[in-house]
């Protein structure tokens, strides 16, 4: 089993856009039992994959009140599951602090993953005790950076903070090539994965499905495509020099 955080410092760069989306590629695509875990107390990646709710139980995972497969829920598309967020995570910060358990969720993972290849993790942005739970338990964190100044520096911050503790992989989101801005710093980085601002990719809160399960020829289906084998080639490559 590996585990991808999806993880922002900025709120509002396509986080959820990318968490729903590899979900569906790994499970799709490659063909992964693939789990979802949403942890961010908005729930938009709940809110696309399925109408039930968790009744504000999702912090409980953590408290040990409710084991972590009683919450697994099946979704619409074969192979993918998904763990649902709720207003009850808003307090998540809180309760890492308090049991002061540094590595909580990567026991938790160990124990709901063995039942997946894959387990994609939707964080809450920012620089919390929550994303130190994430950054000691992810095998990868794709970090969804907007072609701009501030987003950059954003992930620089990420990565100071990182240190050795995982393997990041910056992608550039939200990109439109049309704007000066985004071509020059597409230009300073051009090696890392590009997904494109498209209407295709805004619809999906309509649909409440992943690009790829209604236009996956498209030019944003195909990126999504493309980040997904690179993400495969990364954990490959991570688990070959172990």
């Amino acid at each position: 089993m590996a585990t991808i955080a999806i993880y922002s410092l900025k709120g509002g760069v396509g986080k959820t856009t990318l968490a729903v989306n590899l979900a569906w590629c790994a499970a799709t695509l490659s063909s992964r039992r693939t789990l979802l875990w949403d942890l961010d107390p908005q729930a938009a990646s709940t809110f696309m994959l399925t109408d039930r709710k968790t009744k504000d139980q999702a912090q409980s995972i953590f408290t040990k009140d409710i084991d972590p497969q009683k919450l697994v829920r099946k979704t619409d598309i074969e192979r993918l599951d998904l763990i649902g967020a709720d207003s009850s995570l808003r307090g998540l910060d809180v309760l890492f602090h308090e049991i002061d358990k540094k590595k909580l969720l990567t026991k938790l993972l160990a124990s709901v993953g063995k039942h997946y290849d894959r387990v994609l993790l939707d964080c809450p942005p920012g620089l919390t005790e929550t994303s130190d739970q994430v950054m000691r338990a992810a095998d990868l964190i794709v970090v969804p950076v907007i072609p701009s100044p501030l987003s950059e520096r954003a992930f620089a911050e990420v990565a100071e903070q990182l240190g050795n503790r995982a393997q990041l992989m910056p992608v550039h989101s939200m990109v439109d090539k049309r704007r000066k801005l985004h071509g020059e710093a597409l230009a300073k980085h051009p090696d890392w994965p590009v997904i494109p601002m498209a209407s295709v990719i805004e619809s999906m809160t309509v649909r409440r499905a992943p690009v790829g399960s209604f236009a996956s020829k498209t030019p944003s289906g195909q990126a999504f495509a493309q980040l997904w084998q690179a993400i495969e080639k990364r954990l490959t490559a991570s688990a070959g020099g172990r």
